[in-house]
């Protein structure tokens, strides 16, 4: 990990304000209409899985998407619920990482506690009785009782790199075949698990030697990570702008889904007082830089620390926060009070978390 020392100064903005007015819109809309679509669950009951939506009026279908694309038109929706069990409704990104914000957004807006009778999801839920169902995509009919997966392990990165195998793949185009892949990997894990665990994802031509049914799935990938439960540093060594040595320190492992409202890239810049002749920290300086990141711990759900950039006489905290919260603000505060010279606080929309490619292991 060897990334030049990059320091932001961007306008802030706020990644959820355009669509808060479209969230409010979609749950006035969908109380009244909710009773019709309760009905067509019931009277769907022994559909199979399919990419079209259970037997909703044609109207309702259409005006379920509109609202769902007025929140942002890559957001998909779903429902589910037939054969009696408690409906639910999931809108979702997809696997979008830039989505996962707006999903949940709107899922935290959603009647409390059931009250309504159902559950809303902002990510696909693991459903393991849909792998041995069929699937329909298009005009083809999946037995994904035939689906094997060969599986991976990356144990230095904590994932599992999927191939997946159908042997109807030889009859269908590259697109059926990666959504077949797709809708079987969520069913095993859950959108938000796959995020988090699953590596590098391709089709198979053949089944893969030692390929295993997608019901192992989460066993195989629940042995990889058990060593990556709790967050770490990795830290690793750089070069500033001007060619000095930096220390960069990135947390890992660091999930979107676990922070699902932080679509706010913040980065905070400290200059330093006391540095050795590399103009990296030493003390007292380096002793109020562990106070102030001690501090950063404090804002909890708001904003989580991601990197940690040291050199050329600054030290860069990367911050995804909550923009939607007093965090901002609070590292505003913080910075003000900063004893050891001009400290920055600067902030992007960056609900993909691209900010953190170049430290990723």
């Amino acid at each position: 990990m060897s990334p030049a020392m990059g320091i932001f100064r961007r306008p802030r903005e706020a990644s959820s304000a355009a669509a808060l007015p479209a969230i409010v819109e979609f749950w006035e809309w969908w109380a009244p209409n909710r009773p019709a679509a309760q009905s067509a669950l019931a009277a769907d009951g022994d559909a199979a899985a399919s990419d079209s939506p259970v037997g909703l009026p044609t109207e309702l279908v259409e005006e379920l998407t509109l609202r769902v694309h007025k929140i942002h038109p890559e957001l998909q929706w779903e429902i589910g619920g037939a054969d009696g069990r408690t409906p639910t409704l999931t809108v979702t990104g997809g696997g979008d990482p830039g989505l996962r914000g707006l999903a949940e957004r709107w899922c935290r807006a959603a009647p409390p506690g059931g009250a309504d009778g159902w559950r809303y999801f902002p990510a696909r839920q693991a459903d393991p009785e849909m792998l041995a169902q069929e699937l329909v995509l298009g005009d083809h009919e999946f037995d994904l009782e035939y689906v094997r997966l060969g599986m991976r392990a990356d144990q230095a990165r904590g994932r599992v790199d999927i191939a997946g195998y159908h042997p109807d793949f030889l009859f269908v185009p590259d697109e059926l075949q990666a959504q077949v892949v797709a809708h079987v990997l969520d069913w095993a894990l859950g959108e938000d698990d796959v995020a988090r665990w699953v590596g590098r994802v391709t089709v198979a031509a053949e089944a893969p030697i030692d390929a295993l049914p997608p019901a192992m799935l989460p066993a195989v990938v629940e042995q990889v990570t058990e060593d990556f439960a709790e967050p770490a540093w990795l830290t690793g060594e750089g070069r500033t702008p001007r060619g000095h040595p930096s220390r960069i320190a990135a947390r890992f492992p660091l999930h979107r889904a676990d922070h699902p409202l932080c679509d706010l890239h913040v980065a905070v810049t400290l200059p330093y007082a006391h540095a050795n002749p590399d103009r990296l920290p030493v003390e007292p300086s380096a002793k109020a830089l562990r106070k102030f990141e001690e501090r950063l711990a404090r804002l909890g759900a708001a904003a989580v620390l991601a990197v940690r950039e040291t050199g050329d006489g600054l030290q860069v905290f990367h911050l995804y926060a909550d923009p939607d919260s007093a965090a901002v603000s609070e590292l505003d505060q913080m910075a003000a009070a900063w004893p050891e010279g001009k400290a920055k606080v600067a902030s992007v929309s960056d609900p993909g978390w691209r900010a953190l490619a170049p430290f990723r292991p």
